[in-house]
């Protein structure tokens, strides 16, 4: 398919074609996996666009446009996971400047910025974005970023995309970099709505199947992906030809296994609001959510992650229905075809600050849901029956 007929087909056709031309010398459908680490040049400084595959490889470009093209995007860069994907990006900022982060953010992310940026002469301001305005007071004359994910992680607020870009792009300078993980490219696409790079951690929906770490970034700004383009090279983080075969095969079936992550998510998130053993439910579909409209105003459905509280639970409340699990594991990530419990508190929130995870509502009684595509009555009947003995913990 050639690049520049990629508009005018529609989201599942792109997922099983974009960067998918069958291979010129021998005609097979899926492109062949290149594992070479040097490409051979006809003469010194001459070569068929490929040198050194820390600087490109072809099944890492495969894998890059299919990305690009389901993000509505130009350019796509990979990454050797979601971390270094945020780092080679925050790079950008440079010594001295100052990014404004969305202040529930992924425990990654904040360790990242806090612990890593920090010490190069990067500060990091957490602001509340519910209201957009509070953008404008929170920037900068060094300000270079502006990072939010949206649903947020692991409350599932949302943020204004539009609102959020239009303030950020009155200021010279200003980037908008939206995490949109949790929604994935078939669910929300950033660019549409004036975000400057989208970041994706590759390890949970695109890929899909719980058994490759990886990330990447979008932008459609030439600028933008020349300067990230030369940090992907010269930092090296990297990801291996396999992993990006593996993630490309995963990206094919986006369109289907989301679908069926939303459908599941919707009757679990129906479910918990009718039991007497949760006090809240936090999932944007539900008209519950206080933002449920703006979520049907940005994003293309409502995705597979929802948070809930367990009623008048403390941790052993928290800790009794994670381990009476049987269907769900008790893991960290998310976005995978099985179904995933976790405790944010204690495990992928655990770098945030004490008293901001108390700020967030990150309690020892939420628990984090990542609704797989398994038979809904299976998924429900395995959370009923772990609620029930938790219910029994004093």
């Amino acid at each position: 398919m050639p690049a520049d007929s990629h508009a005018s087909h529609a989201f599942a056709t792109l997922a099983v074609h974009a960067g998918q031309e069958p291979d010129p010398v021998t005609g097979a459908v899926i492109p062949p996996l290149s594992l070479s680490t040097t490409f051979a040049q006809s003469a010194a400084g001459v070569h068929k666009g490929f040198e050194y595959s820390r600087s490109g490889n072809p099944t890492r470009q495969n894998f890059e446009k299919a990305v690009a093209a389901l993000e509505g995007a130009k350019h796509g860069l990979a990454f050797a996971s979601g971390s270094v994907t945020t780092a080679t990006v925050a790079s950008l900022a440079g010594s001295g400047s100052h990014i404004v982060s969305v202040n529930d953010v992924y425990g990654g992310t904040f360790r990242y910025f806090t612990k890593v940026a920090s010490t190069y002469g990067v500060e990091t301001s957490f602001v509340d974005l519910k209201d957009p305005e509070s953008l404008r007071a929170a920037i900068r004359p060094n300000t270079k970023l502006v990072w939010i994910e949206t649903p947020t992680n692991p409350t599932l607020r949302l943020v204004d995309i539009r609102a959020i870009a239009d303030i950020a792009h009155s200021f010279p300078g200003v980037l908008l970099v939206v995490d949109n993980t949790f929604m994935s490219s078939y669910f929300q696409r950033p660019l549409e709505l004036g975000a400057d790079i989208v970041v994706h951690s590759v390890t949970k929906y695109l890929n899909g199947h719980s058994d490759v770490v990886m990330g990447i970034a979008v932008t459609s700004d030439d600028a933008v992906y020349e300067r990230l383009k030369f940090l992907q090279n010269s930092i090296g983080g990297v990801p291996s030809p396999f992993d990006c075969f593996l993630a490309n095969r995963g990206l094919k079936t986006l369109h289907l296994r989301m679908k069926r992550h939303e459908e599941n998510a919707i009757a679990v998130a129906h479910f918990l609001e009718s039991s007497p053993h949760v006090e809240e439910v936090i999932y944007p579909g539900l008209p519950s959510h206080p933002q449920h409209q703006l979520a049907k105003r940005q994003q293309h459905g409502f995705g597979g992650m929802l948070s809930f509280r367990i009623k008048n639970a403390s941790l052993a409340t928290s800790n009794a229905f994670l381990s009476n699990l049987r269907l769900f594991a008790l893991a960290e990530s998310l976005g995978g075809i099985e179904s995933l419990a976790e405790l944010p508190v204690i495990m992928t929130h655990a770098s945030v600050a004490p008293e901001l995870r108390a700020q967030l509502g990150i309690t020892d009684s939420l628990i984090r849901l990542s609704v797989g595509i398994e038979d809904s009555k299976d998924i429900i009947a395995d959370i009923e029956q772990a609620l029930k003995k938790a219910s029994l913990v004093a």
